[in-house]
């Protein structure tokens, strides 16, 4: 992988990170606690509320896994280790890294 795919991999990597971040930021209301009001929300209006704070909650998850994993590639990049398969060490194709650039393993070794 030449110098200019890796800073295009690098550029698109903090881009997704950048755009995580923003959705962790934009759904801090709705992982926010459930507050106890009778008068305001009935019990299966409360109920729901509460099963959608678990869903961001969870969502929030996923993303801040996802930016460990790009964290990652990034240093893979800085090693120069970023589009080799981990397990044979051949070339990742680049087009599966455009799609998953936290990819580790080529199709041959993915597939088993």
């Amino acid at each position: 992988m030449d110098k200019s795919q890796r800073e295009h991999f690098g550029e698109l990597i903090q881009t997704r990170i950048k755009a995580l971040r923003t959705e962790i930021a934009a759904s801090q209301s709705a992982t926010a606690t459930v507050q106890l009001d009778q008068q305001m929300v009935g019990r299966l209006s409360r109920m729901d509320a509460i099963q959608q704070q678990a869903m961001a909650v969870a969502a929030n998850r996923r993303r801040l896994a996802e930016i460990q994993q790009l964290q990652a590639a990034l240093a893979r990049i800085d090693e120069g280790e970023f589009g080799y398969c981990e397990d044979c060490g051949d070339e990742i194709a680049p087009k599966r890294l455009e799609i998953s650039p936290t990819t580790t393993r080529c199709m041959s070794c993915a597939s088993g």
